[in-house]
């Protein structure tokens, strides 16, 4: 009994409240989702230094889907339905294609898209906009600037979230970090330069801890590690900063890195329907 007494009175002083706090804390978990292949024929489209005259390279769409709690939040939402089936090359190809629809997917985990009350988008390209009409009532989280970019005149990328910019749909314009559930688990963070609004997504995950999904901050490793920058990235000096932060933030907080275009880095997370926790 003394025994039981002395291990209960460590216990007590050596929780601390976050401990208490992170019990209670709702599940995180993290699925990859696939959303389809890009070829780039010259892949000095990413370079504005032509940094890779003569070179190719396939690079993957993904988006992701989070679960925090009962609650479902999309990152991004691939291609557009119209790319399906397409082939990569030769009669009849755009460089782009995929297979199955994220709402498809979702399905063969029991996830229907009305339970997507979150959708963030990264930012306003095709590539990351595509499916995002599949899912009309979720609240539409995207950087400030890329919504302003898109309520310009006949801007043709303002279709796939045309609803939420006129109001048809929850839409909210994010400035700088977003704590998404208010708890510290998913935070949309303000990376500027590739577009005006661009934004990543770092998810703190119970068993794997931080995972950093960049976005376009980068489009592949060597990208990402020779400062390479297309040359219509809207802010090259924004886009250099914003490099920096991702370096300093997945060294500070131990995260894993996830170029979202990059086949190896999206390789490292568990392929779907498998999560990650």
């Amino acid at each position: 009994m003394k025994n039981y007494i002395a291990a209960s009175i460590l216990v007590l002083l050596t929780t601390t409240p976050m401990d208490v706090a992170n019990a209670d804390a709702p599940a995180v978990e993290l699925w990859r989702l696939d959303c389809g292949k890009i070829l780039v024929e010259d892949l000095n489209d990413f370079s504005d230094t032509y940094a890779y005259s003569g070179q190719s390279k396939v690079l993957v769409a993904s988006c992701y889907l989070i679960r925090h709690g009962d609650q479902y939040m999309l990152w991004d939402s691939g291609l557009p339905k119209s790319d399906r089936g397409l082939p990569l090359q030769g009669s009849g190809a755009k460089g782009e294609t995929f297979t199955a629809t994220i709402a498809e997917q979702l399905a063969t985990i029991g996830v229907l898209p009305v339970r997507v009350s979150i959708m963030g988008i990264s930012h306003y390209h095709f590539d990351h906009t595509g499916q995002a009409e599949d899912f009309p009532q979720a609240r539409l989280l995207m950087g400030q600037g890329d919504v302003q970019a898109l309520r310009v005149a006949d801007n043709p990328r303002a279709a796939p979230v045309a609803q939420w910019l006129k109001g048809a749909g929850q839409l909210e314009e994010v400035v700088g970090d977003k704590d998404v559930f208010g708890d510290g688990s998913v935070v949309m963070l303000d990376l500027p330069g590739h577009t005006p609004g661009h934004h990543g997504l770092l998810v703190k995950l119970p068993i794997a801890g931080y995972v950093l999904l960049s976005g376009d901050v980068a489009h592949f490793r060597e990208n990402y590690e020779s400062n390479g920058l297309p040359a219509w990235n809207t802010d090259r000096a924004q886009t250099l900063a914003s490099l920096d932060r991702v370096r300093r933030l997945v060294a500070n907080r131990h995260a894993l890195l996830i170029l979202q275009h990059e086949p190896n880095d999206v390789g490292k997370l568990p392929i779907f329907p498998r999560s990650l926790r």
